[in-house]
């Protein structure tokens, strides 16, 4: 660990031409770059301490002039002289390496901060696919849901460890098929005995999703009304529960697929207002060709395309994002880029250790030189 959480970072003029700025009559402290990173201080009146250090240098030469001009001035001083000659330029490494300390202790006093990016405390993710009669179809090599099944697995596999996972599979209705487990080996048992049904339920599997993450809040189809899209009384205890800012639940998050449009069940959209209310993000992603695939069903011919204006619906209500993949690859490009931006999250640590440390190791290699070259402290 470099150093326990700081502030939420607040956002300020950036100075490239000195790490040292003064607040803008507040205690939000210094910002700055420093080798390219972006640095804030929380304590950035420690700076000022630097001015100090080109005194420092300063009044070093001057001794270093004072002590030659006297070696000059009294012959009985050659030992002196010769002394001086012999050890050249390395007479000046050790001391420049302790001011190098100083200046690093003096940063390490001001306790700098750094945006970086950071494990999240998000330990859930429940993957919500569709399995409706439109995955049969072959734009995508060799099929939407054979492509879409091998993306699955190679985005639960490269998940961390500590990650739960969830399977919901949905089509006219939605069923959680695997709860939240580690085990990835029962999750790709799953996702590989997906069967096609008929329709197509998003609201459905928003719900059924939350319902795998809240288990005891007895969250289920059954208790929310689809009568002109409200929802239904869940209870009393779930009536006093007040709604959370969108996206503020960190611990786990949806991941929902579909190739088409929702033709049963929740309105998608009320769907997601509920999951707002939560706090929980709806990722949704719109698989499929643009121009979209015609399949057979019941006899007839049926072109199947996708609403991706309700899938970014969900996403932005819910404080997620929408993504479109119109191939195997592209789609595990964007569960790729998904992993990254559920399961990690930019926030500031303090390095003030980072910065002691160095200046330890400074200090000690400058004594060390010292004692090597010149048998002495410094």
């Amino acid at each position: 660990m470099l150093g326990g959480p700081a502030r939420p970072f607040e956002r300020g003029a950036i100075s490239t031409l000195s790490i040292i700025r003064r607040g803008n009559g507040c205690s939000d402290g210094g910002i700055g770059l420093m080798f390219g990173v972006m640095m804030r201080f929380l304590s950035p009146a420690q700076l000022w301490f630097l001015v100090l250090l080109p005194v420092v240098a300063v009044l070093y030469v001057w001794l270093q002039g004072r002590r030659k001009r006297s070696a000059l001035s009294y012959p009985q001083l050659a030992l002196v002289r010769q002394a001086l000659a012999s050890t050249g330029w390395r007479r000046h490494v050790p001391p420049a390496f302790m001011l190098m300390a100083i200046a690093t202790m003096i940063l390490a006093g001001a306790r700098p901060v750094v945006d970086m990016m950071v494990p999240t405390a998000r330990k859930t993710i429940v993957l919500a696919m569709d399995v409706s009669g439109s995955m049969q179809a072959t734009d995508v090599h060799p099929s939407r849901l054979a492509a879409a099944q091998a993306a699955a697995k190679e985005f639960i596999s490269k998940l961390p460890e500590g990650v739960r996972v969830a399977l919901v599979a949905y089509a006219g209705s939605a069923h959680l098929v695997q709860a939240p487990t580690r085990n990835r080996s029962q999750i790709v048992a799953a996702i590989d005995a997906f069967k096609l049904e008929r329709a197509t339920a998003i609201g459905n599997a928003i719900i059924v999703s939350l319902g795998a993450i809240f288990p005891a809040e007895g969250i289920d189809v059954w208790n929310f009304g689809t009568n002109q899209g409200k929802r239904a009384d869940l209870g009393d205890d779930d009536l006093l529960r007040r709604p959370v800012p969108v996206g503020s639940y960190d611990a786990a998050a949806i991941v929902l697929l579909s190739d088409g449009q929702n033709t049963s069940g929740i309105d998608p959209i009320e769907a997601a207002k509920f999951a707002a209310e939560r706090g929980v993000r709806v990722y949704t992603v719109g698989f499929g060709t643009h121009q979209g695939a015609v399949i057979s069903a019941f006899g007839l011919n049926v072109r199947v395309q996708l609403d991706e204006e309700a899938l970014k619906s969900v996403a932005g209500l819910t404080g997620a994002t929408y993504h479109r993949a119109a191939d195997q690859l592209e789609l595990e490009a964007v569960y790729e880029a998904l992993k990254a931006e559920i399961t990690m999250e930019r926030a500031e640590r303090e390095i003030t250790n980072l910065f002691a440390n160095a200046a330890t190791l400074l200090t000690l290699f400058a004594l060390a030189l010292s004692v090597l070259w010149f048998g002495r402290v410094i």
